[in-house]
C-alpha cells in the first residue's frame, strides 16, 4: 500500500504517529449528496414496505373474518343436521313396532326385484 491510498472517500495516511483516516476534502459533498439520496431512497422503500404490510394485514384480517363467519354458518348447519337426526332416529325407533312392512322383512328379498326394497327400508 502507498502512504496515500484513496478508499471509500477516506484518505489513508501512514504518517509516524500511526495509520490515520482522514475524510477526501475533494469529494465531501459529493458524498453527502449520495448520503442524502441514499437516505431518501431508504426512507420512500421503508414505507412501501410498511404500506405493504399494512395491506396484507387487513387481507388477512378480511380473510379470517369471512372465515369465522363460514366456520359458524357450518357449525350451526351441522348441529341442525345432528338434531335432525336425532328427531328422524327417534320417530324410526318409535315407528318400528307399528311398521307392517318390518314385520314382513323376512319373505323380502326371495327374488332379485326385491333387493331394493330390502336396501331401502330403514335399518
Amino acid at each position: 500500500m502507498s502512504d496515500c491510498d484513496i478508499s471509500r472517500c477516506f484518505l489513508h495516511t501512514n504518517d509516524q504517529s500511526g495509520f490515520m483516516l482522514q475524510r477526501c476534502e475533494s469529494s465531501g459533498d459529493e458524498d453527502d449528496d449520495w448520503r442524502l439520496k441514499r437516505r431518501e431512497n431508504n426512507r420512500v422503500t421503508a414505507q412501501k414496505s410498511r404500506k405493504r404490510q399494512t395491506q396484507r394485514a387487513d387481507e388477512l384480517h378480511k380473510a379470517y373474518e369471512c372465515l369465522d363467519q363460514k366456520n359458524r354458518r357450518l357449525k350451526k348447519e351441522v348441529q341442525f343436521l345432528s338434531d335432525e337426526q336425532r328427531r328422524l332416529t327417534e320417530a324410526l325407533k318409535a315407528h318400528e313396532p307399528l311398521c307392517p312392512i318390518r314385520h314382513c322383512v323376512p319373505t323380502l328379498g326371495s327374488g332379485p326385484r326385491d333387493v331394493g326394497v330390502l336396501s331401502s327400508l330403514p335399518r
